[in-house]
């Protein structure tokens, strides 16, 4: 009977104070999750099953083994006798697969069982999983009596498995190594079996060094996803084993440039070299990761804007519930399904650990989301789960953001996406009144900064190895254990959580019952002026040329920038335009089916928000946003400054994904009627003003 040194710690305590430890508080005392804490329990229920014992939890959650005396003695006898065994079965089906990715040629059952210290019975266990498992990366696990067992695919294939296996598996530890390396505390010379450690450590310093811009900034989980790519296909190419040619993405694409730009830096560091196949590899990789801020994401992917609309707006039907008007949902789903549907499109997959937990909390929910993206995204044959699971978090935080009661300040630590931390967040200002607001950091953040004792508490889903302040490990769905574990904290340390702070007067709170949902007056002002000063521009700067020659659309957009300039609107026109050429060659402008091409640009050189059309008198033909060529008749100019308020960001994705909301606007817009444009665009501002400001 093998057992591990963490699974014995854990029988040791709850023997010792039966019925008072908490898997919370074993967490605590074993420096790990709660969430690898309740998987161990599994393990130790099964052990102690062994000897006729069973773990019970009493009133208060308190772990506690019933039995006959005589019993928990024998167990006892067995722990001092025993020697852990400190690799668990995943470890084990890890380095099995490690050994099948090393060559080509055949494996003996007999040797493998001996290499991994296991029985032949559980080798074949083993390998019967890991068959189901890779039949979904199109990979077969072959055993043949006599020959032994083979693995067969891709090599592409064999990569997205690895990475796949160590991101599923093993993110945790992923984390801590690279915490550790980069304090030069971590001693052994591999990571999980397999990584050399100063390629990990060179590639996460390169990588964040590349990824160090407003625009580029990664969610942690897919920073840590392409740090693992890159260090699989460093190693997998050093040792031989190559990408079959494939064509990938334009050279002119921007995450190709920046893909190319890591490996150089490689390359100068080690006697490595990246193949053509490598860098289109990796360069899809970053292609379908998430940006850690839904700010980030352009305001003017008018396409698949409507389709999230309608997606929201078929939700809010089913739920008979209206988010039509959130624009926080709205932005979030965006910054999720343009990597997404790139995702799909490449068969990459996306593994969500959460995937039936979501499922079973938020069933209906599950059942909406599915049906209305099923509906609106029918290019894609099928949605898988996890990828569903995410976008029903983006909704799950919108819905529990409509309750909230707070009055304490708490940081939540969160590396698992966007829609997994603003879930996280508002799950906690709901379930815990007393925690007035909560802000989100990444990991990166959190090492960086400096005021961390500013918050009143520190919650974390994963381990936090750096930090020295006391913080509350949580599953990323806040179970009810945690939220306990959090109230159990407040109530600990309310004397010093309540030593500077004021309470509120009971009787104002009866006077006013909404006081406690108003915003400070300074920052409802600034939203009332940036949405003012918006429309006002859109509308005061609005204006549709007609150029007198027949002209590339290139001379028309120069000469659009003179006159904006000479209008004080913007300056430098050379270094605008080549902004836009820049922005067009990551894509196609033009809005399919419409005769319309949307150029735009966020630039410093742009002083203020800018809506232009030019009616060609000769069609150009330029690229579409679907990717396909189409003829372009009129060609709107949307110009911002690099920095945007929320709410400007707000209007202009309003005024973009208005052009293509029914066939009436298609028509107005494309025409050359510059007072029925400026009509149109009035009364679609003060219906935005009615539906948000204006209560009447």
């Amino acid at each position: 009977m093998f057992i591990t040194s963490r699974e014995k710690a854990i029988i040791e305590l709850i023997i010792k104070t039966s019925g008072k430890h908490t898997a919370f508080s074993i967490a605590a005392s074993l420096s790990v999750s709660v969430r690898t804490i309740q998987r161990d329990l599994k393990a130790v229920e099964k052990t102690l099953e062994r000897f006729d014992l069973r773990l019970q939890r009493n009133t208060n959650e308190g772990l506690m083994i019933e039995g006959r005396n005589e019993q928990i003695f024998r167990l006892i006898q067995h722990l001092t006798g025993s020697d852990p065994v400190d690799e668990t079965p995943k470890e084990r089906k890890l380095r099995l697969l490690l050994v099948l990715l090393e060559g080509e040629e055949s494996y003996k059952i007999q040797g493998l069982a001996a290499d991994l210290g296991v029985s032949i019975t559980t080798l074949s266990a083993y390998l019967d999983e890991l068959t189901e498992w890779l039949e979904t990366f199109q990979l077969e696990l072959s055993r043949k009596r006599g020959v032994g067992v083979e693995l067969k695919g891709s090599e592409q294939s064999k990569r997205k498995a690895l990475a796949n296996c160590l991101l599923m598996d093993f993110s945790e530890e992923i984390i801590e190594s690279l915490f550790l390396l980069e304090k030069g505390e971590h001693q052994q010379k591999k990571l999980l079996h397999y990584f050399r450690a100063d390629y990990i450590r060179a590639i996460d310093r390169i990588v964040n060094e590349a990824m160090n811009n407003r625009y580029s900034r990664l969610a942690d989980s897919d920073y840590i996803g392409l740090i693992i790519h890159i260090g699989i296909t460093m190693q997998r190419t050093e040792a031989g084993f190559y990408l079959e040619k494939k064509p990938y993405e334009s050279e002119e694409a921007e995450e190709q440039s920046q893909v190319m730009a890591i490996s150089k830096e490689l390359e100068k560091t080690f006697s490595v070299v990246f193949t053509k196949e490598d860098i289109g590899y990796i360069t899809t990789i970053l292609k379908g990761s998430k940006l850690q801020e839904a700010a980030s994401i352009p305001y003017d992917s008018i396409v698949l804007s409507q389709m999230i609309k309608h997606v929201i707006q078929n939700v809010s039907s089913q739920l008979h519930i209206d988010l039509t008007n959130d624009f926080s949902l709205f932005q979030g789903l965006l910054a999720h399904m343009e990597p997404s549907l790139y995702r799909l499109k490449q068969q990459m997959g996306l593994f969500n650990p959460l995937t039936e937990e979501i499922k079973k909390k938020y069933p209906v929910l599950f059942l909406a989301v599915k049906n209305s993206v099923e509906k609106e995204f029918k290019e894609i044959q099928s949605f898988p789960d996890d990828e569903i699971a995410f976008i029903v978090l983006h909704f799950g935080s919108a819905l529990v953001m409509q309750e909230e009661e707070i009055t304490l300040k708490a940081l939540v630590v969160c590396p698992t996406g966007i829609g997994t931390s603003r879930m996280l967040a508002s799950r906690i200002k709901k379930e815990i009144i007393e925690i007035d607001s909560v802000e989100v950091k990444s990991l990166k953040e959190i090492r960086q900064q400096e005021n961390v004792h500013m918050f009143d508490v520190i919650i974390s889903t994963v381990r936090l190895p750096f930090m020295h302040t006391e913080y509350i490990l949580v599953n990323p769905l806040l179970s009810q254990e945690d939220i306990t574990a959090i109230k159990t904290f407040l109530k600990k340390n309310v004397r010093n959580l309540t030593k500077n702070k004021k309470y509120k007067n009971s009787l104002v709170k009866e006077m006013s019952p909404l006081q406690k949902r108003e915003r400070p007056l300074a920052e409802l002002l600034k939203e009332l002026k940036d949405t003012q000063q918006s429309i006002e521009a859109l509308i005061g700067h609005f204006r549709v040329y007609s150029p007198v020659h027949s002209k590339g659309y290139e001379d028309i957009i120069t000469e659009m920038l003179e006159k904006a300039e000479e209008e004080k609107l913007i300056s430098h026109t050379p270094v605008v335009f080549n902004a836009l050429k820049e922005r067009e060659k990551k894509g196609g402008l033009g809005i399919p089916n419409t005769g319309m091409g949307l150029f735009h640009c966020r630039n410093e050189y742009v002083d203020t928000l800018v809506f232009q059309i030019s009616h060609l008198e000769k069609p150009c033909l330029i690229q579409g946003m679907d990717g396909n060529e189409m003829y372009m008749d009129s060609l709107l100019l949307m110009l911002a400054p690099e920095e945007l308020s929320s709410k400007e960001q707000e209007i202009m994705s309003l005024l973009s994904t208005s052009f293509i909301e029914s066939s009436e606007a298609m028509m107005i817009f494309s025409s050359s009627d510059e007072e029925k444009i400026r009509t149109k665009m009035e009364s679609i501002f003060l219906d935005y003003l009615h539906t948000n400001l204006i209560k009447e």
